[in-house]
C-alpha cells in the first residue's frame, strides 16, 4: 500500500503549529490582559480557521460561491468577536 504525501497539507499543518506556539508565547509572555493581547489572538484564531476551511475542509477547490461564504463567516465572526470584545471594555 502506497502512502500518498501531499506537500501542502504538511505546510499548513506547520503553519498551524506555528500560530499555535505564537500563541502559547504571547499567552506565557504578558501577565495581564490587554486589548492588544486579545486582538492579537483573535486574529491568530481567525486566520487559523481560514487555514482549516480551505486546506482541510478542502474548499480551496470548491465552487467560487462556497469559498466566498467561508470567508464571509470568518469575516462575521471577526466582527462578533471584536465588537463584542470592545463594546465589553467600553461598558466596563
Amino acid at each position: 500500500m502506497m502512502v500518498k504525501f501531499n506537500k501542502r497539507l504538511l505546510v499548513a499543518w506547520v503553519v498551524l503549529a506555528a500560530f499555535t506556539v505564537g500563541y502559547l508565547v504571547i499567552d506565557h509572555s504578558t501577565t495581564s490582559a490587554s486589548a492588544i493581547v486579545t486582538s492579537s489572538v483573535i486574529v491568530i484564531a481567525l486566520i487559523k480557521v481560514r487555514i482549516i476551511f480551505r486546506e482541510f475542509m478542502e474548499v480551496r477547490q470548491a465552487p467560487a460561491l462556497l469559498c466566498r461564504l467561508t470567508d464571509a463567516w470568518v469575516l462575521l465572526i471577526a466582527a462578533g468577536l471584536f465588537g463584542s470584545y470592545f463594546i465589553g471594555l467600553a461598558i466596563n
